[in-house]
């Protein structure tokens, strides 16, 4: 059995859930995918996160996705459940089943639809960490959540000590460096958004949560490798040959991107549910065509073989 990597570090793909036609939750074909992703080397999984649309399912469905995956991949690799909900006592609870349930750590979110003050953000955030004793990494995105995880929040919360980490998807790198240099090690922080990943890991990102990952994961890990190693031109040729595909992660519409590029690449299925529906069109037909040239086109000749 292969040996969990720490948290918080290397590649973890924000997994897909999936779904049959009929647009019921499917747990056999979430648990190939999971285990598929484990097969190709990523570090650790992301379950329930925006990718695993975590608020289309029900509270159950939730919970049932969280055993499915303790299930297929527990112990070889970290497992991270988002907890996205409307308030603050349904995320607590969430937090409490997820670790009775036997995941290894908690990706928060604010609280969805409500926009907080600093202070309610502030006492969502520890109330949530309180209620269980997983390591927690908050998620930082104002573009998809109107409200910012700022300095004076992650001052107020330096003495939680299971709030460990950060995954940063603001758009502007700067907030790397500022991060570092205002904690230093007190919070790991992890590239969050896809386009601007490898700036940040030059910036001092530990890892990288990945939409992409779920269709290319072999091309992923092989870029976190050659930045381990200090190989910044073999991390720039993958990375520019990612980056077309990498731009989706920002769009509104990514998790149709990201499991239709999955489909197409035999890893998985587009289905997903109301309010979201698969890509059509003229949006169709481009995601399609850069998926397929990037699959012709993969910067690892051994990977292209196989």
């Amino acid at each position: 059995m292969k040996i969990k990597a720490p948290l918080w570090t290397g590649v973890y793909p924000a997994a897909t859930t999936q779904f049959a036609p009929d647009g019921s939750l499917d747990l056999p074909a979430t648990q190939k995918v999971l285990s598929a992703l484990v097969d190709d080397g990523v570090t650790g999984l992301i379950l329930l996160g925006t990718c695993g649309e975590n608020n289309s399912l029900d509270a159950e469905e939730k919970r049932a996705v969280l055993r499915a995956g303790v299930e297929a991949v527990g112990g070889r690799v970290p497992l991270v459940s988002g907890v996205s909900e409307f308030t603050t006592a349904r995320a607590a609870a969430f937090a409490r089943d997820a670790e009775a349930i036997g995941i290894d750590g908690l990706m928060l979110l604010p609280a969805m639809v409500y926009v907080p003050t600093p202070d309610e953000l502030h006492t969502h955030f520890r109330t949530v960490a309180e209620a269980t004793s997983l390591p927690i990494m908050l998620y930082n995105n104002p573009p998809a959540y109107r409200v910012s995880v700022d300095f004076a929040t992650l001052d107020k919360l330096v003495p939680v000590e299971n709030i460990v980490a950060v995954k940063e998807s603001a758009p502007d790198p700067r907030r790397f460096t500022d991060m570092i240099n205002r904690y230093g090690d007190r919070y790991q922080v992890m590239a969050g958004l896809d386009d601007i990943a490898l700036e940040g890991m030059l910036l001092g990102a530990s890892g990288w949560v990945s939409g992409l990952t779920s269709a290319f994961p072999q091309e992923s890990v092989a870029l976190m490798d050659a930045v381990a190693r200090g190989d910044w031109i073999e991390a720039r040729r993958i990375y520019r040959w990612f980056m077309p595909l990498l731009h989706l992660d920002a769009e509104h519409d990514l998790v149709q991107s990201i499991k239709l590029a999955e489909q197409i690449m035999g890893r998985g299925s587009e289905t997903v549910r109301m309010p979201r529906m698969p890509l059509a069109g003229a949006r169709r037909a481009e995601v399609i065509a850069m998926v397929e040239k990037c699959a012709a086109t993969r910067p690892l000749k051994a990977l292209a073989a196989a």
